[in-house]
Formats: C-alpha cells, sequence, structure tokens
C-alpha cells in the first residue's frame, strides 16, 4: 500500500486538523482530538497530528494513482481552511 506524508509548517495544525475532520465526518469514518486525527475516505486512510509548528499529514492508498489523488484532495481542502496563510505541502513518498 503506497503511503507519502507532509510536515506543513503552521501555527494553526491543531485548527486545521478538526476543520478537516468535522467537514467529512458526515460522509466517512473519523475519529479526532485537537492533537491527532484519522479519517477513512474511499481514496485511502488519512492520519494527522498537530503541534504548535506543523500538522503532520500521513496518506495511504491502494495504488499510486489513487494516493496521489488523495494527496491534492487533503491538500486542497486545508489550503481551503487556512486561506489566510500560504501553505505548503511538500508530500515525501515512503520507501
Amino acid at each position: 500500500m503506497p503511503t507519502s506524508r507532509a510536515d506543513v509548517a503552521t501555527e494553526h495544525a491543531s485548527r486545521y486538523l478538526q476543520q478537516l475532520c468535522k467537514h467529512w465526518a458526515h460522509k466517512f469514518p473519523v475519529e479526532f482530538d485537537p492533537h491527532h486525527g484519522a479519517i477513512q475516505l474511499s481514496l485511502g486512510r488519512t492520519v494527522m497530528d498537530a503541534d504548535d509548528k506543523a500538522l503532520h499529514i500521513a496518506v495511504a492508498a491502494d495504488d499510486a494513482a489513487a494516493l496521489e489523488r488523495l494527496e491534492t484532495v487533503v491538500a486542497d481542502h486545508i489550503k481551503r481552511f487556512a486561506f489566510r496563510e500560504e501553505l505548503t505541502f511538500d508530500w515525501q513518498k515512503a520507501a
């Protein structure tokens, strides 16, 4: 199962984690607290951890194409929540 991760620098990591989890809670299985969240989307699984300096995101999917799509969907949603700041998503594929 292909996986990748991104560490997104922001002081608002917990806010974005909770917003994304709440946003998808009506459609997908979601569990979260202010510092950790997991979402089982149809494309794959997203796990997030928030600290004072960054939002750490790990995604996993059944194949490379789904993984790439999941990276895009997650990043696009978080960017919409973070419209007041410019976030950078540098996805690193797992070996």
